[in-house]
């Protein structure tokens, strides 16, 4: 490798890709399972290649010993992970949402392939989680996505520390806000579903020879995704700036 780059170089791209990679494998969209694993790995490689006349005079000296640069890659990677990981937490907002619409509509049982997971989910889960990265594209959220890479080794630059532990709380808090997001996505339909609920019970105590389960399934069904599709635009418009104030902190 001499004869195209020095030591120091090598190592500088190295790092920047080990970090700049472990966040590429989680971003939304391009890190998908059904994106193919060599389109991942040129596309992060390529980005490195970009950012290294930026960063590279700041990685320093080569470690003396291995186990100091093995350390320095292992850290990279770990702060990758930990970025990648929560800005990718506020996508299973809508997948939970779908999963909540599903079974007040009791569409459970109703799975498709998800392109984003290596299994597969309901298909109003799915339908969400793939509106959830187109939006994110049709908005240039994932100009974003990129910015905040870059903006990374400045908020953590190359040889400090890991904030491990604000890490995780970090990680708890949007855990927390993507649960909560997901259900204030579903509350339509759960409040809808909620009152038909209760309404066909009263029907059927009032008429006990009334088949209600026949009757109340094909309404609640019909009803639930009518409420669903008309609020579509809303569910849309609210995660995205709840993404877009995500992605803010890390710029």
């Amino acid at each position: 490798m001499e004869a195209y780059a020095s030591a120091p170089q090598i190592y500088a791209a190295g790092l920047i890709f080990a970090r700049l990679g472990a966040m590429l494998m989680l971003m939304p969209g391009v890190g998908d399972g059904s994106v193919p694993a060599r389109i991942r790995l040129a596309f992060a490689f390529l980005f490195a290649l970009m950012l290294f006349p930026v960063l590279g005079g700041e990685v320093g000296a080569v470690p003396a010993t291995n186990g100091a640069m093995f350390g320095q890659i292992f850290r990279e990677i770990l702060i990758g992970l930990m970025i990648g990981t929560v800005l990718k937490m506020m996508l299973a907002a809508l997948g939970i949402a779908g999963e909540i619409v599903s079974i007040q509509s009791t569409l459970a049982f109703s799975q498709t392939a998800n392109p984003g997971q290596a299994q597969p989910s309901t298909s109003l889960s799915t339908f969400l989680t793939v509106m959830g990265v187109t939006l994110i594209m049709a908005t240039d959220l994932h100009h974003m996505f990129l910015a905040a890479i870059v903006s990374s080794y400045r908020v953590f630059p190359f040889g400090g520390g890991v904030p491990v532990g604000d890490a995780a709380q970090l990680a708890v808090q949007t855990v927390a806000q993507s649960f909560a997001l997901g259900l204030q996505l579903a509350a339509p339909v759960v409040v809808f579903s909620l009152i038909f609920n209760v309404a066909a019970g009263l029907v059927g105590r009032v008429m006990p020879a009334f088949q209600i389960f026949f009757v109340a399934t094909p309404l609640l069904v019909l009803s639930s995704l009518s409420i669903f599709a008309l609020s579509l635009g809303v569910l849309g418009m609210v995660w995205v700036e709840r993404y877009r104030e995500l992605l803010a902190l890390f710029l």
